[in-house]
């Protein structure tokens, strides 16, 4: 008998009270490689501070033109790499374009270089080769030994303070870089200017200004050291100044207190005895030096680096202990890995004073809530914020007070749409703000103003000078002559519209709820009957004649074609199956999708899919499909949806780290894992209702934050039972594939019984 024969005649309260120290099943690596752009570093749940190594400076522009190579680091690492350029503080997990990378530092000895070199030949510069057998990575811990120079580098994390542990060899040319200049998405002209004054032998604070994805974006830091420095440095990179002013009467370069430019490296040396670790903490803040210091005088009080790693793995362990699972090995790192991967962000945005800076450029103070950042809402309104709702309603009702003091703060009075350090990019279509917040509110999640809600919404929803809002208002699409992206952004606005009606319904205003259901019919107007599939209109009302629903270019749609938008309506899937013929033929176009063959000709352009995320021509690398499989339930045939979201389940998600088919895009490739797995999933958010797939865990316990414990078990469970039988939910059998959130906030337990034969 194996031990998970054993696990079956344990009691349900011994197995999950094992799963203490779940940290165990985390394995960041994870992702790292290929499509994924998750990050390997140390940081704690939600934290402000994402400190993980940067392997390359790839720039992200070569000879005035985007330079395509600069993709794959949208997280600064790749798992491919040999070589490590340095521990920068700021990152984005899983995202599909970028910024970031502040403040990277670099452990080095013998002689002094202040270029990382290139990745060929390390000896050019300060990088150092690595290898993955002396690289470790766990929840709030990393570690890897630098070849070049014989250096242990540790780093762990609070929300606020990177915590660097370098272990030295004996020498007297020990040198700390710090590169104020680098960045990830980087280019000669993003730092708009850089500000240092070394206060004393062991302490540095300054800020950094940047115009990137954010383009007004102002990171201050403190940084101190456990040793003093017997001496420092400064090289300014900049261009040279047609003015400098009458600083040219000190020498700058060596031992100068106060610095300022737009791309500085700096240096600090030390003599080392063998094994001499030197420390280094450094907070961030978004308001002021004092305010990064007050973070990490705070935070950290100590140079106890064992301590700090210790509490930043009780953090993590605090929240993976949400849900406690019953599966093999393989499946328990899975798992643990995508909540970890989900719990990643947003991240905190305010210093412990509760003082960020807003939208507006002036400093607020966040007085009833926590302040969040990194809001990357085309994708994670899918199934992320309706994962926070079951297992963080409290930290997502604080997310939705963050948007809406957004909101407050926005001279053109709009929502969020992909939000990150006091500035929106505008990144992608749609308005999916509303998205999150009517799944909060159907869902009993009111810890925000609702009727201040519904007035940011209408606003948003209203912005007529937005996107092609005017055109898809007045004519109910938008014409392929407005938008390269008409076709996709006017099924979007449908779904979101159809968000707004239910926050009105609740609140009892009938007229604006009757008016956004209205333009969430707007899906109608972009079918066309004589191909089966959406297209793009013209302003005339007559389709747009070159039509492949392959390509995703041309075509109208955003990072997708045809064949998987024409299913984005998940607000009305009965309408959609009627569209196109009744529950025979939609089943038939299901699986047509799913077995064709998608020639590469079609995606060998699209940075954002590869064949990795590919299942005939279902994308699941990418966002807009993500509810598809789950429609069959619609059509009469949830066993095929049962078998579609388990091949899926095996084929995109592996504890590898190319394991991810796709970029994970702020842990929302990881909550269709996690929802998919546990036999449950939000198809339209804004709906207190989840479609039933099929359960890959043998049994999961979630620990609910109303006391409650909702159980999901699956009876006979493998890889060839993924067909469901029945289903109990404490002990009545459901007679449809639907279970609301209201019986899982009850608590209590669901039971598939599953078999290796569909049941139909």
């Amino acid at each position: 008998m194996n031990k998970w024969s054993l696990l079956l005649w344990v009691s349900p309260l011994s197995a999950f009270a094992q799963e203490k120290n779940v940290v165990n099943y985390v394995n960041p690596l994870i992702g790292t490689q290929r499509m994924g752009h998750t990050y390997p570093g140390a940081t704690v749940p939600f934290g402000m501070v994402q400190l993980s190594p940067d392997t390359d400076t790839i720039p992200y522009e070569m000879n005035g033109k985007y330079n395509p190579d600069v993709y794959k680091y949208c997280a600064g690492y790749q798992y491919d790499d040999k070589t490590i350029v340095g521990f920068s503080h700021t990152h984005f997990s899983g995202t599909g374009h970028s910024d970031l990378g502040d403040f990277l530092i670099m452990p080095t000895t013998g002689n002094l270089q202040l270029n990382p070199g290139i990745a060929s030949d390390t000896k050019t510069g300060f990088r150092s080769a690595y290898s993955h057998a002396n690289e470790k990575a766990e929840a709030g811990y990393y570690k890897v030994q630098l070849d070049d120079d014989n250096i242990t580098a540790e780093l762990t994390a609070t929300t606020r303070t990177g915590f660097h542990q370098y272990t030295f060899p004996e020498t007297n040319d020990a040198h700390i870089i710090f590169d104020l200049m680098h960045g990830i998405y980087n280019y000669d002209d993003k730092n708009v200017w850089t500000f240092v004054r070394v206060e004393n032998d062991t302490l540095v604070t300054g800020y950094r200004q940047t115009n990137g994805w954010a383009r007004t974006r102002t990171v201050y830091f403190a940084m101190t050291f456990s040793k003093p420095f017997k001496e420092y440095g400064c090289k300014d990179f900049s261009k040279k100044q047609v003015y400098r002013g009458f600083w040219r009467k000190f020498d700058q370069s060596k031992n100068f207190p106060d610095l300022a430019g737009r791309q500085l490296r700096m240096f600090f040396n030390f003599n080392t005895d063998e094994g001499e670790k030197i420390k280094i903490k450094l907070a961030l803040s978004s308001v002021s030096t004092e305010g990064a210091l007050l973070n990490l005088r705070t935070e950290i009080p100590h140079w106890d680096f064992v301590k700090t790693k210790a509490a930043a793995q009780d953090a993590w362990n605090r929240e993976l202990s949400k849900i406690s699972v019953e599966a093999p090995e393989t499946e328990k790192q899975n798992f643990y890995t995508a909540l970890y991967h989900a719990f990643l962000g947003p991240t905190v945005y305010m210093d412990v004073d509760r003082k960020y800076r807003g939208l507006d450029q002036n400093i607020h103070t966040a007085r009833n809530f926590t302040n969040y950042t990194t809001f990357s809402l085309w994708d994670t309104y899918r199934a992320l914020h309706p994962f926070f709702n079951l297992v963080q309603p409290a930290r997502n009702g604080d997310m939705i007070n963050s948007m809406l003091a957004h909101y407050d703060q926005s001279v053109l009075k709009m929502l969020p749409i992909w939000s990150h350090y006091n500035n929106d990019n505008w990144c992608m279509s749609g308005y999916h703000s509303v998205s999150v917040i009517a799944d909060a509110l159907v869902k009993g999640n009111k810890s925000f103003d609702a009727a201040h809600a519904l007035e940011a919404c209408v606003a948003t929803a209203t912005r007529k000078n937005y996107e092609g809002l005017d055109h898809y208002i007045n004519k109910g699409y938008i014409p392929d002559e407005k938008l390269g992206t008409s076709a996709s952004t006017t099924l979007e606005y449908a779904y979101d519209d159809w968000c707004i009606a239910q926050i009105a319904r609740l609140q009892g205003r009938a007229d604006i709820s009757s008016t956004f259901l209205k333009r969430s019919a707007a899906f109608n107007n972009l079918y066309d009957a004589t191909t089966g599939f959406m297209r793009s209109r013209k302003e005339d009302g007559s389709f747009k004649q070159e039509f492949d629903p392959l390509s995703t270019h041309g075509q109208g749609f955003i990072e997708g074609n045809s064949w998987n938008y024409s299913f984005f309506v998940p607000h009305d899937p009965i309408a959609l199956i009627n569209l196109m013929g009744g529950k025979k033929k939609f089943s038939a176009r299901l699986d047509s999708l799913f077995t064709m063959y998608l020639p590469d000709k079609y995606f060998a352009e699209t940075e954002d899919i590869t064949r990795d995320g590919i299942i005939g021509n279902y994308v699941h690398g990418n966002e807009p499909a993500h509810h598809v499989a789950y429609l069959y339930n619609f059509a009469g045939q949830p066993w095929k949806t049962q078998q579609r979201v388990r091949m899926i389940l095996k084929n995109q998600y592996k504890p590898a780290p190319d394991g991810l088919g796709g970029n994970d895009d702020c842990g929302q490739m990881s909550a269709w894992y996690l929802f998919s797995t546990l036999g449950f999933y939000p198809v339209a958010p804004g709906a207190a209702e989840y479609q039933l797939g099929s359960p890959a865990i043998n049994k999961a316990s979630i620990q609910l934050e109303n006391g409650n414990r909702f159980t999901v078990e699956a009876i006979n469970q493998s890889d060839k039972n993924v067909y469901v039988q029945k289903v109990l939910l404490n002990g009545k059998q459901l007679t449809q594939p639907v279970i609301s959130h209201e019986d899982i906030l009850k608590g209590g337990t669901l039971v598939f019984y599953m078999s290796a034969k569909p049941g139909k």
